[in-house]
């Protein structure tokens, strides 16, 4: 994302955990705009995560200790729409692995390798910005982190679904050059950015915007 993209997320989630209403979907929507914005790569899904963790930080200092269920909100909606980025670039994996001359055994693994890692980014962007924030807010989203941690997340649960259907992956393109090359997982992204939107549309909240 570009600077002035990431400000208008961060601006857009701080005004959203500001306001206290409709947190869930609001943050939903704007992340899931901000992530079909570009393609669907771990650098852009890195960005709008670290974006929107900063937005729902900023828009916590209203709130004080009683922002609990609003920080709850607005984190499962980020978690939500990552489980939905994750959904995407396992369809297009799948598409992809049908196509063995265009896309490399090693652009396929790395891009599994992508969606398994996508809990992680999600906490432990989580935990950085805990360390930065004040007591009250840190307290808050130490404990969502622990409890999510013993119970899981959207996006991990889809990590996990994500896995099992694509343990065949590497078996269907194993006739495929095995050097990866830029211009097939740049491709790859586009398919899953264009799956994305298609399910993020979908999803649209049927609310007028304020």
């Amino acid at each position: 994302m570009t600077e002035t993209n990431q400000q208008n997320v961060k601006d857009s989630v701080r005004a959203a955990v500001k306001s206290g209403a409709d947190v869930h979907q609001q943050v939903k929507d704007i992340t899931l705009r901000a992530l079909t914005a570009h393609q669907l790569d771990m650098d852009n899904i890195k960005s709008v995560t670290e974006t929107v963790i900063n937005g729902i930080n900023e828009g916590m200092t209203s709130h004080g200790e009683h922002g609990k269920e609003v920080f709850n909100q607005a984190a499962t909606a980020l978690d939500d729409a990552l489980a939905i980025a994750a959904e995407a670039s396992t369809l297009a994996i799948e598409e992809a692995a049908s196509k063995v001359n265009e896309y490399s055994e090693h652009d396929l693994n790395d891009a599994i390798k992508d969606i398994r890692d996508m809990e992680g980014l999600f906490l432990d962007t989580f935990e950085k910005v805990a360390k930065s924030s004040g007591q009250v807010v840190s307290g808050i989203v130490n404990d969502f982190i622990a409890h999510s941690r013993q119970s899981g997340t959207a996006v991990g649960e889809q990590a996990l679904i994500a896995l099992d259907a694509l343990k065949d992956v590497p078996k269907i393109s194993a006739d495929a050059i095995v050097s990866s090359t830029v211009a097939g997982a740049s491709a790859l992204a586009k398919i899953g950015s264009g799956i994305l939107l298609g399910i993020a549309e979908s999803l649209q909240s049927p609310h007028p915007k304020k």
